[in-house]
């Protein structure tokens, strides 16, 4: 029962490809709606785009 316990402290964040999509979204679209959207979403999985950043460098980089 312990081990479940810890693993709720682990952040659960979504899957690289969508996160990888939230990013093209933010950065390659051409539409301010859709930047929003994919910066938005980027900041409510991790807290903030910095947050983000490391987490997608972490798993990069592996």
């Amino acid at each position: 029962m312990e081990a479940s316990m810890l693993d709720k402290k682990q952040p659960k964040y979504p899957p690289m490809a969508l996160i990888k999509t939230w990013v093209w979204m933010m950065v390659e679209s051409n539409v301010p709606e859709i930047n929003e959207k994919g910066r938005n979403n980027l900041i409510k999985s991790f807290g903030s785009l910095s947050n983000a950043n490391d987490y997608i460098s972490k798993v990069l980089n592996k």
